[in-house]
């Protein structure tokens, strides 16, 4: 009973932290001159994932085997996957804006699993025979770890296509309306004008340049969070194909399960040889990546509402 409240009590707390975090996020889009309240995202994400961490803790202790038997639990852990994505670099003393995604994403995860379509899962139950393994916490921790990596980069993805397509369309907005204004105007006008051209000029070459740059970051933090997403997808697929064998008899199945894994690796496998490949545009990688957030839900949680297969462990039927 204790446990109990205390995971409730935990869990509300994170998502509360959580709801503030975005308020803060909102607030600083609209209003730069708040100083104050520029750090405090960060030591938001970190007292949510601290929350998590205990409620995490609390669970296990309670239940005696690692939290990750279910879809509730393994919801939870992905909630804490994408705050401990962000606190990393902020320990390192890196300048990033992955708040604007981690936050979010932990949010829906956390309201989510909390809501009340999963509230029977959430109940302690004995875990099934065939999650009594060691292999239970390296697969399915490094699976959810690199689906919160590959997420957070995905979105990265995401934004870096919605920023570099913007640009594309206002440019060549901006080439129509000056050659229908360019057959308007005389000479008289075009000199008396020409100040203001070229102060506007200068002021969009400014602009295009700090776009430019932050079109950079996002590629940049999108590949590296990537990447160690795909290494964490990597591990988690070798190890299940390890507890398979010892608990099947085979190293692959081609259940949903497995089949999804094989195309979300094979997805993002494309995306760091189109990134690393100087031949291919930034874009390219982007739209692969992009492609690839789709693929992660269709695997993580699309194959969960079928309940069929080998993995059926954390399926759910909605009422």
């Amino acid at each position: 009973m204790i446990f109990s409240t205390l995971e409730h009590i935990l869990t509300h707390i994170s998502f509360s932290v959580v709801s503030i975090v975005i308020t803060i996020h909102l607030i600083t889009l609209l209003v730069d001159e708040i100083v104050g309240l520029y750090d405090s995202p960060e030591k938001g994400m970190i007292a949510t994932f601290f929350c998590i961490t205990g409620l995490l803790v609390t669970r296990w202790i309670y239940l005696g085997h690692f939290p990750l038997s279910d879809l509730y639990e393994s919801l939870i852990f992905l909630s804490w996957s994408f705050s401990i994505i962000h606190i990393v670099p902020y320990f390192k003393k890196h300048k990033n804006n992955l708040s604007a995604i981690t936050a979010p994403s932990a949010i829906f995860t956390q309201g989510f699993a909390t809501s009340g379509l999963l509230t029977e899962m959430s109940q302690s139950e004995i875990l099934v025979p065939a999650l009594q393994s060691q292999w239970l916490m390296m697969h399915v921790s490094m699976m959810v770890l690199g689906y919160a990596a590959l997420l957070c980069g995905s979105l990265l993805s995401v934004a870096l296509l919605v920023i570099t397509f913007r640009q594309d369309i206002r440019i060549l907005c901006k080439k129509n309306h000056f050659l229908k204004k360019s057959f308007s105007v005389d000479e008289i006008q075009y000199i008396t004008k020409g100040n203001n051209v070229l102060q506007s000029t200068s002021f969009l070459s400014v602009r295009n340049y700090y776009r430019a740059q932050f079109i950079q970051q996002l590629d940049h933090w999108s590949y590296r969070v990537i990447s160690l997403g795909f290494l964490f997808l990597t591990i988690g697929i070798l190890s299940g194909a390890v507890w398979a064998n010892e608990a099947w008899g085979s190293y692959w199945n081609w259940d949903p399960k497995e089949t999804w894994a094989f195309i979300t690796w094979t997805i993002f496998a494309i995306y760091l040889h189109t990134r690393t490949n100087i031949n291919f545009q930034v874009t390219n990688s982007a739209i692969v990546a992009s492609m690839g957030f789709l693929i992660i839900w269709i695997c993580y949680f699309g194959v969960n509402l079928l309940g069929i297969g080998l993995h059926s462990y954390g399926s759910f039927t909605l009422t």
